[in-house]
């Protein structure tokens, strides 16, 4: 949710079956918004997931035919299996919120949330993102198995997860989300709290342990998600738990230990531990 507030993208990196195309649907629904699910294959063209201008015989004119990326919530499974034209095509969209078909260019259904997945178990027939499309998503984080109390739950109701989704009420419009977006700027940030985010950004750029540390934008982007996490937890005020809580899913993915050949997930769970690192190096503000 609050990727979504801070108009950002989210990557799970997890393994089959632990509920992300579900929880996407979920969060589409009680929301009141539009969802659509592509499937990633080796064959995916930019066009079928953009859209395509196709010649009309009884009008004798080309016709715009919207891809299924025209709608608030999409779900990119396994974006890794896409050749990189494909994957380029999906994040200059997410960047731009608008997608250009023959020299036309279209505006995306507002609010809009890419939900990308990948399998960090599998890599033949992939096609790894590299770090400047990391770069492109707010968050990158791991599901996880569920404990024994929740994988219980699930399995007494598994017979009708479909319908449980369906029964789902919606909460919100997309008015109100977009609404909500608007409210991040009210949330106030202390200067302590700003020095704080500030010196863990610097450490990282410092350290020996990295060879590439958070970018500004990677700042501006945790920074946003700080305020619209705030948002979500209904204060108008930052905490320092704001901040920690975001470190990793919000710049784990951007950084690069040295030594790393790459975007592996190995890689990214020895970022996530040298940044809970620097974390407790940092002194946070009472």
């Amino acid at each position: 949710m609050a990727a979504l507030l801070a108009r950002g993208h989210v990557l799970f990196e997890d393994v089959p079956g632990v509920g992300k195309t579900t929880l996407s649907h979920a969060l589409a629904k009680t929301l009141g918004l539009g969802f659509r699910r592509i499937q990633f294959t080796s064959d995916l063209l930019p066009s079928d997931v953009l859209g395509v201008s196709v010649y009309n015989p009884q009008t004798a004119e080309f016709e715009i035919r919207k891809g299924p990326i025209f709608t608030n919530v999409v779900v990119a499974d396994e974006i890794n299996r896409a050749p990189p034209r494909t994957q380029s095509g999906l994040l200059e969209a997410m960047q731009d919120d608008r997608v250009t078909i023959d020299d036309k260019t279209f505006r995306l259904p507002q609010p809009f949330l890419v939900m990308a997945t990948q399998n960090p178990l599998e890599h033949h027939g992939t096609y790894p993102l590299p770090e400047s499309q990391l770069d492109r998503f707010l968050m990158r984080i791991t599901i996880g198995y569920p404990d024994a109390e929740a994988e219980r739950r699930i399995l007494t109701e598994s017979q009708s997860l479909d319908a449980t989704v369906d029964r789902l009420q919606t909460v919100l419009s997309a008015k109100q989300v977009i609404a909500l977006q608007g409210r991040i700027e009210e949330v106030q940030v202390d200067s302590a709290i700003l020095d704080y985010l500030m010196a863990i950004v610097e450490r990282t750029r410092s350290t020996p342990k990295l060879r590439m540390g958070v970018s500004p934008r990677g700042n501006i982007s945790i920074f946003r998600a700080a305020r619209a996490y705030a948002l979500t937890k209904g204060r108008t005020y930052l905490v320092p738990d704001d901040v920690r809580d975001l470190i990793v899913p919000c710049l784990a993915h951007r950084i690069l230990p040295a030594g790393a050949s790459g975007t592996t997930f190995d890689t990214h769970d020895e970022a996530a531990t040298i940044l809970e690192g620097i974390m407790e190096e940092v002194e946070a503000p009472v």
